[in-house]
């Protein structure tokens, strides 16, 4: 029984190495080494994103004397340039309103794109396609062209100075539209014939039904509309001279003014507008991930 068992062994592992093909070596080294480039481009585009915020800290903590030599060594740390700007600035009405603007253009976005997502997804009328393609257009016509007609616009009904002038142009949002028409389409429309035989109309479908199953949808959507008003200066800084109202970007830039090219100062404002984002994304970023991925949208 003693030299029965070495056998019993060997013929155990006879067919993982049948297994073992030729092929199936070469893939696993094909997987391996994809896997391998694949964690190297990750590296690559990390160190780009980080490097610069380092430098952007390093240049912050200088003094701002030291900041025009191109060294990462700082002889003399100090935090002078963010008590500048905290002490000259009015920076916590600043985050307010960055904060209400944001917020209040991102459910927006989300409610109107939604809506119009849906209805060109869903109901069948004269000349879909060409709303459709008519909405996308705006996709390529850059926001500058139309700063100089909105702020005529936004005069003429007393608007300016106001948060409404801030957020009602951030509101109408052709990728946003798209994002949400393409994961609609890809929804079955059974759900919609059982909610319509169930004495469901459009709304209620629309609220009940679809809208739960767009959550990552609507977080992506949300968190993108609210990074991109939050990061808006030229806009603000056309309608807004309250410094009460001033976003974050107008005021550290208002405050970056006065003193003239003061890099220290320039990057500890660049940090300070950016932390809530980085926390926001931090927060969100699986919703982000998940409302990217289920889009519906194809290569």
């Amino acid at each position: 029984m003693a030299t029965l068992a070495p056998t019993r062994e060997v013929d155990r592992d006879l067919p993982r190495r049948a297994e073992q093909s030729p092929l199936a070596i070469s893939i696993d080294r094909r997987v391996r080494l994809f896997n391998r480039i694949c964690i190297g481009v990750l590296i690559a585009f990390a160190l780009l994103w980080l490097v610069p915020l380092a430098w952007a800290l390093d240049t912050a903590l200088k003094p701002n004397a030291e900041t025009t030599r191109t060294t990462w060594a700082i002889d003399n740390p100090t935090l002078e340039s963010f008590r500048t700007l905290l002490a000259q600035g009015d920076i916590l009405n600043w985050y307010a309103a960055s904060f209400i603007t944001s917020a209040l253009a991102a459910v927006f976005t989300v409610l109107t794109a939604s809506l119009a997502g849906f209805a060109l997804s869903r109901l069948r009328f004269r000349f879909r396609q060409a709303f459709f393609w008519f909405i996308l257009i705006g996709i390529m016509i850059p926001n500058q062209v139309l700063v100089v007609p909105q702020f005529r616009e936004f005069g003429s009904v007393n608007l300016l100075n106001t948060y409404w002038a801030v957020i009602l142009p951030q509101i109408p949002t052709a990728i946003a539209v798209f994002i949400f028409k393409q994961f609609f389409d890809a929804l079955p429309r059974d759900l919609d014939e059982a909610a319509r035989i169930d004495g469901a109309g459009f709304f209620r479908t629309y609220r009940q039904i679809v809208m739960p199953l767009a959550r990552p949808v609507v977080s992506a959507v949300a968190i993108f509309s609210f990074v991109w008003t939050w990061n808006n200066l030229l806009w603000p800084l056309l309608v807004l001279t309250n410094p009460k109202l001033m976003t974050i970007p107008v005021g550290l830039a208002t405050v970056q003014g006065t003193y003239g090219i003061r890099y220290a100062d320039t990057m500890a404002s660049a940090l300070l507008g950016a932390i809530p984002l980085v926390f926001v994304f931090l927060l969100f970023q699986r919703r982000i991930v998940e409302g990217v991925a289920g889009t519906g949208l194809k290569g």
